[in-house]
Parts: C-alpha cells; sequence; structure tokens
C-alpha cells in the first residue's frame, strides 16, 4: 500500500519560511517523478513545484520560481520543499503526490498516489 506523508505546515509571518517534508513507503520511491501542489480555499489544486526521478528535471510554477525549492533524497525514500519568502497568497493546503510518468508532470492527472496534505497558513 503506497503512503505518503507530509510535515512541517504551520503558521508563519509574510516573509517567513517553512520547510515541508513528505515520506513515502509501499513505492519504489526511486522510480516515481514527486511533486507538490496546492489547494487554497474555494480554488482548484494547483501545480507547485515537482522533480523527475533522478533529480534532474525540476519544474516550479512561475508564482513560486526563486522563493521555493524542491529536493528529494531517494536513499531515505524523502521529498522537501524549502519556502522562503512565503506570501499570504501561499496560503493553502500543501500535498505531496507520485507519478509514474515523467512527462506533463505539471498536471494533476498526472499523478496516482496523493498524501493527506498539511496546511500552510501565511499571515500578513
Amino acid at each position: 500500500q503506497v503512503q505518503l506523508v507530509e510535515s512541517g505546515g504551520g503558521l508563519v509571518q509574510a516573509g517567513g519560511s517553512l520547510r515541508l517534508s513528505c515520506a513515502g513507503s509501499g513505492l519504489i520511491f526511486s522510480t516515481f517523478t514527486m511533486g507538490w501542489f496546492r489547494q487554497a480555499p474555494g480554488k482548484e489544486r494547483e501545480f507547485v513545484a515537482a522533480i523527475s526521478r533522478r533529480g534532474l528535471i525540476i519544474k516550479y510554477a512561475d508564482s513560486v520560481k526563486g522563493r521555493f525549492t524542491i529536493s528529494r533524497d531517494n536513499a531515505k525514500n524523502t521529498m522537501a520543499l524549502q519556502m522562503n519568502s512565503l506570501k499570504p497568497e501561499d496560503t493553502a493546503v500543501y500535498y505531496c503526490a507520485a507519478a509514474q510518468s515523467n512527462v506533463e508532470i505539471t498536471r494533476v492527472s498526472e499523478y496516482a498516489y496523493w498524501g493527506q496534505g498539511t496546511q500552510v497558513t501565511v499571515s500578513s
């Protein structure tokens, strides 16, 4: 049974930083593209960042470029999202996801496995 568990969310002031982590089990982690998505109240789930199996391809949403950094450690079956210079509009539930595809990695539909999400709230 595949499990993805996020951690590291919380409340932070604008301009602050948070580091999200995702731990995977029940899957051969290194064979999956991993992604972060977020969903704010009343909005659709949106792409944040993704990293390919060996970390050679990394993509970011324009809204987070230069502020967020995605990384992975295949030996530990973990992925992280370092979020700096946080803004109130970054407030959302953040989800970790795994995709077997290595193309179209910004699309929600490409991801077969999802975590439960972790809340990130940025106050102004």
